[in-house]
């Protein structure tokens, strides 16, 4: 029973990251599509620790830190470029005396 409930909810997941996916190809805004790319990496986050709850292994724990992580770090980024259009200042750290 575990393992039809583990597949239903993978299959849930996998339709769901599509869905995301269409919405970053489609989004009408850039603000969409960030949330999209944002909820896919969190829908993957998810789906790798439902496969190693159903594989019955811990080996796949680097992979969600991994994906976490680097899924923040994605979204910080954006979200910077959306707000100042730039994602790395240059010369600020430089004195103007």
């Amino acid at each position: 029973m575990i393992h039809f409930i583990l597949m239903l909810s993978v299959s849930i997941m996998v339709i769901s990251i599509g869905i995301c996916a269409w919405r970053l190809v489609k989004g009408p805004s850039l603000p969409d599509r960030i949330a999209a790319l944002d909820t896919i990496g969190i829908n993957l986050l998810a789906m790798v620790a439902v496969l190693s709850v159903l594989f019955k292994t811990q080996s796949f724990i680097e992979y969600i830190l991994l994906i976490g992580i680097l899924s923040f770090i994605g979204t910080m980024a954006f979200a910077r470029y959306i707000e100042r259009r730039v994602v790395f200042e240059h010369g600020s750290d430089q004195n103007d005396s």
